[in-house]
């Protein structure tokens, strides 16, 4: 009998050119088609949560697939582990209705962008963490923060090149905190614009560098104007962070 398995998936993000396959690139979803279709003995469509960009890492997506198979839905993931590469795991799988789509539930997403501020460049945290040689001021890059919370157009953070149909979007929650000498942008919504999250994050980095003041956040949200915004971060401080579904 079919049934639809809901999959957990932490990834480092570094070799793959983003989560959505694309015949003959490295990609996420088509690492994850082939542990699939052996453990299952057949090919089937992966539906993914969040089609994450190249360099981008995750430690919560989600995505279901449809199955015949008799492994029992709990133990997949420990299957599809063996299967799959050391930048991929499975944290966990189970079943949910045949009809349960991780793209039309309604959720809460969470994004963080990691920015550490050191004298010197580190190579080996170059692929977790934008670099910055200055002290940033986290306290003003997290009051900055606050303004982006609530339903607002956010077309200009929004980077050329979107499919969207409606820039609308709700954000619960964004904060700035500081670990060590990483600064730690934390961001919830319903959902982002393309590159949404990297937008913010290099707006409240130019706050943090006094470049922009956290005042001038509403008029910016408002000014509708991408050149109104910060700069793109780089991919690579971005993490998926995990979903919160509804019911």
């Amino acid at each position: 009998m079919k049934k639809r398995i809901r999959l957990i998936i932490s990834y480092d993000g570094t070799a793959y050119h983003g989560w959505q396959y694309q015949e003959g690139v490295n990609t996420v979803e088509g690492v994850l088609r082939r542990a699939v279709s052996e453990a299952t003995g057949g090919e089937t469509e992966i539906i993914g949560a969040s089609r994450t960009d190249a360099g981008v890492h995750a430690l919560g997506n989600v995505a279901v697939f449809d199955t015949n198979s008799p492994i029992p839905p709990d133990k997949m993931f420990m299957v599809l582990n063996k299967l799959l590469p050391d930048d991929i795991s499975i944290i966990s799988s189970d079943e949910v209705p045949l009809d349960w789509h991780p793209r039309k539930l309604g959720c809460r997403k969470t994004y963080e962008y990691h920015i550490y501020m050191s004298g010197v460049r580190i190579p080996v945290r170059r692929l977790y963490a934008h670099h910055t040689y200055h002290e940033l001021d986290v306290d003003e890059m997290d009051r900055a923060a606050g303004f982006f919370t609530g339903e607002h157009d956010f077309t200009a953070f929004c980077a050329a090149g979107s499919q969207a149909v409606t820039f609308t979007r709700t954000i619960y929650a964004c904060s700035v905190r500081r670990a060590g000498d990483e600064v730690i942008i934390s961001v919830t919504g319903s959902g982002f614009l393309y590159n949404m999250v990297r937008i913010i994050a290099g707006t409240l980095m130019e706050v943090g560098l006094g470049r922009k003041k956290a005042d001038d956040i509403p008029a910016i949200i408002d000014s509708l104007e991408r050149r109104n915004a910060g700069p793109t971060l780089p991919p690579e401080g971005l993490f998926l962070i995990g979903y919160e579904y509804e019911g």
